[in-house]
């Protein structure tokens, strides 16, 4: 049992100055403003930890729905190690659920990686919450393909898919692919069914295009704005792309790296003036070298992966063309929406917490501040920056 006291709780919807937390056997029991916690410490059960904030915001855990990585790992290293060691990288800043992602590979690297998941899912102690993996590729652009390794992008196939989904075993909750390609909505139709949160991403799509898809399933714009198609003039006619569709799809989640380096400040404020703000969710889209120093590391798996090389907190290819992912954390990206962008904290926190959490259909467990929801919380100072992380109430 622990007892959170003088901290500034930030609610979904706001904050409370000066609250209370109370976590009872990994959940939120109570909360409320410290002037109602009439118990005191000595008054309550031997096993129970107060924990001062000290004017502290007491947040609900960071969401990442899209990292590739951290702390030197990579998720596609393909061992149990990489996951776990990942997984904590981000959970010392703030991350108390997460989605390790994969990147367009050979069969045999993903199926390395679905079995160090599953390995790594044994482990609980010092560890966030496993979501489950997201898929990113191989169904993509070649045009858009970025960073993706382009020997192994290929068109959807359902004896290709349905084979990973079985040899996953429910492991597989979120699926990125460029909706244009040949099999791509029937793909979108079909696991969004089964309950796989499919996404558009590395894609040339048109308005129209993202519009079919959205109707069959694709329900977010992975990493909107990057590797995506924007308006073209075909015959003296402007198409719109996958970006504007963002904007004019009401309903549609757009997924932002809102480290200040993959979209500017500026950029942000306009996204967030033209989109519903329950429709932005964050993600780092970290890789290996999230929360190391600069200098190069390899993109995907250590066998075979690509090298790339961090300059100044940028993950770039080697010949500096285009992003290679990002070395954010989660608390960077809440840092940037508040101190650069100018939201409130409750609404930055808010994007990656409970908007991720109610897209893939877990917010009834886990994503805000509320009695009866597991006690994932992190403290953070008025600079973002974190002093301690609970994951069902366990932490320091």
């Amino acid at each position: 049992m622990k007892t959170f006291i003088n901290a500034h709780l930030v609610l979904k919807d706001g904050l409370m100055q000066n609250g209370f937390l109370i976590e009872e056997n990994g959940f939120i029991s109570e909360i409320g403003d410290m002037k109602h916690l009439k118990t005191t410490h000595t008054t309550r059960t031997t096993n129970e930890e107060i924990i001062d904030c000290k004017g502290k915001y007491l947040s609900p855990g960071f969401i990442d729905l899209h990292t590739h990585g951290g702390g030197g790992h990579d998720f596609m290293d393909g061992t149990k190690q990489a996951i776990v060691e990942g997984a904590r990288t981000h959970m010392r800043h703030g991350t108390t659920s997460i989605m390790p992602t994969t990147l367009t590979s050979s069969d045999e690297d993903l199926f390395k990686t679905i079995d160090a998941y599953h390995q790594a899912a044994t482990e609980k102690e010092n560890m966030p919450h496993l979501l489950g993996l997201h898929l990113e590729g191989p169904y993509f652009s070649q045009e858009y393909r970025g960073a993706q390794p382009e020997k192994y992008i290929i068109n959807p196939n359902p004896k290709h898919y349905m084979r990973i989904l079985e040899y996953a075993e429910g492991a597989v909750k979120r699926w990125s692919l460029a909706p244009e390609l040949a099999g791509a909505i029937e793909m979108a139709g079909k696991l969004s069914q089964m309950g796989v949160m499919i996404s558009a991403a590395h894609t040339s799509a048109t308005y129209e295009q993202i519009k079919e898809a959205f109707e069959h399933g694709v329900a977010s714009l992975t990493h909107f704005y990057l590797a995506m198609s924007g308006i073209v003039k075909v015959n003296g006619h402007r198409k719109l792309g996958t970006i504007e569709s963002g904007y004019l799809i009401d309903g549609m989640a757009v997924e932002l790296i809102a480290d200040g380096v993959h979209l500017p400040a500026e950029l942000l404020r306009l996204i967030l003036r033209c989109k519903n703000h329950d429709e932005i969710f964050l993600a780092t889209d970290s890789m290996r070298a999230a929360g190391m120093p600069d200098g190069k590391y390899l993109l995907g798996s250590e066998s075979d992966g690509q090298e790339v090389i961090v300059e100044d907190g940028i993950a770039m290819q080697l010949d500096r063309s285009s992003f290679a992912g990002s070395v954010a954390t989660a608390d960077r990206l809440v840092r940037v929406m508040v101190s650069e962008v100018g939201l409130p904290v409750w609404e930055a926190v808010r994007m990656i917490t409970l908007n991720p959490a109610r897209l893939l259909g877990v917010d009834k467990e886990i994503g805000s501040l509320e009695v009866g929801k597991q006690a994932d919380v992190v403290v953070f100072d008025e600079d973002v920056f974190v002093d301690g992380v609970y994951v069902g109430g366990n932490g320091k």
